[in-house]
């Protein structure tokens, strides 16, 4: 946005959570306090939709919808059923499980630093969280309840309706349901990890094993040719020859794209808190990171859509363990927020 003006700003919830906001536009101070606070080390700026700011009220309420098994036809399953703090914001599990037990092809993508996502879901079928936020719902396989009837539950919940009546200026809508829980999870933000503080200067924050792993991170294991920048993704879409032994491998992007050379490749996730959202991949088929770094140095699975960036790696038993061990150690962050389910309406 070439007229934004980044203002920091922090509120703290009524639960107790202190909330962070960089928005990318000039806001009143009704809307925050004059306390100035930054986002955790080593994260850029949040940049905010213009036509969905931020505001605390919002926040909360997207908070309450995200936890609301509601929002699901039988009233069992919920956004954090899938993508629950305690798992890294996602559910532990190689496949979620839905309405009435069924289960989809693919690992729930975890939630963390979601802010800065060009694409959601692992194919980026989604451009905006505002835009992913509904499908889920939506989903027969997930929780199965038409944006309609969505809309219908929360307005005939009156502690909901007088959120929205305020927060909007009208009932929930299909569209404002997405602006509040895609709000409410740009706040998903996990950094200042042993990796930042010791680009900031602190020698110490690393131990030597990790030290070697962030040494081959950016050098011969070349992790950082998709997981780069301060969020390390790319924001784009590899072929790393996961599951292309199948006997349907899973077309991936191509299905969205449909271009050829997407068969396979799915959208970069971040290794930032990678520890606590096992297991890995688009299909949740590597239970370990020493299993994830073991895929890589064998090149992955050979196929003719493989990735260009993928190849052996001839890393040794020992840098293999360093590596996990920065990823493990130095991008857990210390300020991991594990949000608790609020009250709801």
């Amino acid at each position: 946005m070439a007229s934004a003006t980044y203002r920091n700003f922090t509120r703290i919830l009524s639960s107790g959570i202190v909330i962070t906001l960089v928005v990318g536009f000039t806001v009143s101070l009704s809307q925050a306090e004059e306390q100035v606070i930054k986002v955790p080390l080593g994260l850029p700026p949040i940049e905010f939709p213009e036509d969905n700011p931020p505001t605390v009220e919002k926040i909360a309420l997207g908070k309450q919808l995200y936890f609301d098994k509601r929002l699901s036809r039988d009233n069992t399953i919920s956004c954090a059923s899938c993508h629950s703090p305690v798992k890294g914001y996602s559910n532990a599990d190689q496949f979620a499980t839905g309405f009435k037990g069924q289960k989809g092809g693919r690992n729930s993508p975890t939630v963390i630093n979601a802010a800065y996502n060009k694409f959601h879901f692992w194919d980026g079928r989604a451009g905006s969280l505002e835009e992913q936020a509904l499908g889920p719902i939506a989903n027969p396989i997930e929780m199965n309840l038409t944006t309609k009837e969505a809309v219908e539950r929360i307005n005939a919940i009156p502690g909901y309706k007088k959120q929205f009546q305020k927060i909007f200026g009208s009932d929930a809508t299909e569209e404002n349901i997405a602006k509040a829980i895609a709000t409410y999870e740009r706040t998903i933000l996990c950094g200042d990890a042993p990796y930042d503080r010791f680009k900031a200067g602190d020698k110490k924050a690393l131990s030597e094993s990790a030290q070697r792993g962030m040494q081959l991170f950016f050098g011969k294991a070349a992790c950082s040719s998709c997981h780069s920048g301060p969020t390390f993704t790319d924001h784009a879409f590899h072929n790393v020859g996961v599951g292309m032994d199948a006997k349907e491998p899973d077309a991936g992007r191509k299905a969205i794209s449909n271009l050829g050379g997407d068969h396979g490749s799915f959208k970069t996730p971040t290794v930032r808190d990678i520890a606590r959202s096992a297991p890995y991949m688009h299909d949740g088929s590597l239970k370990t990171l020493k299993e994830v770094v073991e895929h890589y140095n064998k090149g992955g699975i050979p196929n003719e859509f493989l990735d260009e960036e993928i190849f052996k790696l001839n890393l040794t038993p020992q840098e293999v363990d360093d590596l996990v061990t920065f990823m493990k150690e130095g991008l857990t962050s210390s300020n991991y927020p594990e949000h608790k389910e609020p009250e709801l309406p």
